[in-house]
């Protein structure tokens, strides 16, 4: 188990009945962002990961 993965089990335990938009989103990560500068590269790799999980070509 990854230490991140505590994070990710957090999120799902607390607002796992939750249904929430990709705009939604998109704007927490920016929140984020604004907030934690030193986390812009990683938080812009899994957005674009997250934009591209149907591309075929990859």
């Amino acid at each position: 188990m990854y230490f991140t993965d505590r994070g990710i089990e957090e999120l799902a335990e607390r607002r796992g009945e939750e249904e929430v938009s990709i705009v939604w989103l998109a704007e927490r990560l920016r929140e984020f962002v604004d907030l934690n500068p030193d986390f812009e590269t990683p938080v812009e790799r899994l957005a674009t990961w997250l934009a591209r999980l149907d591309d075929e070509d990859e």
